[in-house]
């Protein structure tokens, strides 16, 4: 009688964990948590971009472009030196650093590019709708790569494999390359940077895709309040005003102050245990730190450290697949080629 007793007592524990754990998986949902689609479909759909349409051989010549330094004025600098796709997608540093390793001038750090197409703005100030006209700035910006719009033109045309690849990618022998092409197949290749996660079986419904540890640091997260920025796909990627309830402690680290409306982009959670340092100006290197910041500086609330190491235990389950990149091999230099300038 005592070992059936204790068999449906333990049934009975399974079963109220079992309707617990789907309880939180449709709260977070009502929290406006959304997963990455499983179906490729649905997926394409969500990251194409019907001005700029993705195609395989646009996003292979945008990887070898992303990767290619001499789009730079020093023939130094990539896209792939502040968005490190093997270090979670960032340079690992405080302020953004290019040409003549000078820093941002408003002490700004490098976001991540994985999954940055779920975002609804890009750059800290929103000025961008999208990848591909973000991808037009870091190439111009003098602390970064410093180049003009016709050095890259003169760059990628001085060689007949890109000029090429770009006819074939546009379906048209007589396509010669812009500045905004380059921009916009780069811009087709980083839609590709999306990291499904243990987070995303789970709200597609695999209750045992999240350890217990785990369920209970997102059930924190959603009763603190932090799912009210960082939500949609993209756990982020809206602009919200920043500050809220008391002041940022690290806000003299640089000058930014947001946009015109004091709004700020949200960054995305996705592989937050890999993007560090932390805010938009690289000033935090702890994420239970920077946790707790957010507590006090947005939802005027104290997270204790126990419910920050609870909130770090779910961002564990952040960390997503990555898409395997091979390294590009690119079309040789040649005399027509500008040359690196350093200065």
């Amino acid at each position: 009688m005592k070992k059936a007793t204790s068999a449906l007592s333990m049934i009975a524990a399974l079963a109220v964990s079992a309707s617990a754990s789907g309880g939180l998986m449709e709260k977070a949902k009502k929290a406006g948590l959304q997963p990455i689609p499983e179906d490729k479909t649905a997926l394409f759909k969500l990251i194409d971009n019907p001005k700029n349409p993705v195609t395989d051989k646009k996003v292979e010549l945008g990887k070898k472009l992303y990767f290619d330094p001499r789009l730079s004025k020093s023939g130094l600098i990539s896209c792939n030196t502040c968005h490190n796709l093997a270090t979670g997608g960032v340079d690992g540093v405080g302020p953004a650093t290019g040409h003549m390793w000078r820093h941002n001038p408003h002490h700004l750090n490098s976001p991540t590019v994985y999954n940055a197409v779920f975002a609804q703005k890009q750059f800290w100030d929103g000025r961008s709708p999208d990848l591909e006209d973000q991808a037009q700035g870091p190439m111009q910006a003098s602390p970064e790569m410093a180049a003009t719009k016709e050095h890259v033109e003169k760059v990628v045309r001085s060689m007949p494999e890109y000029v090429k690849e770009f006819q074939e990618a546009y379906n048209n022998p007589k396509f010669m390359p812009t500045f905004k092409d380059v921009a916009d197949v780069i811009g087709d290749f980083e839609r590709t940077l999306v990291t499904p996660s243990r987070y995303d079986d789970y709200l597609n419904g695999n209750e045992n895709a999240l350890s217990k540890e785990e369920k209970e640091g997102l059930k924190v997260f959603i009763d603190k309040g932090c799912a009210s920025c960082h939500n949609g796909v993209a756990l982020g990627g809206s602009m919200q005003p920043f500050p809220v309830a008391k002041p940022y402690k690290y806000a003299n680290v640089g000058d930014f102050k947001g946009d015109k409306n004091g709004m700020v982009k949200v960054p995305t959670l996705r592989n937050i245990l890999e993007t560090r340092p932390y805010f938009h100006n690289g000033a935090v290197w702890s994420i239970e730190e920077a946790i707790k910041i957010m507590g006090e500086t947005q939802l005027g609330t104290t997270i204790s450290d126990k419910e920050a190491m609870k909130i770090k235990a779910f961002f564990g389950a952040l960390t997503g697949k990555k898409p395997y990149v091979r390294y590009p091999m690119l079309p040789a230099s040649n005399d027509k080629t500008p040359k690196p300038n350093l200065k």
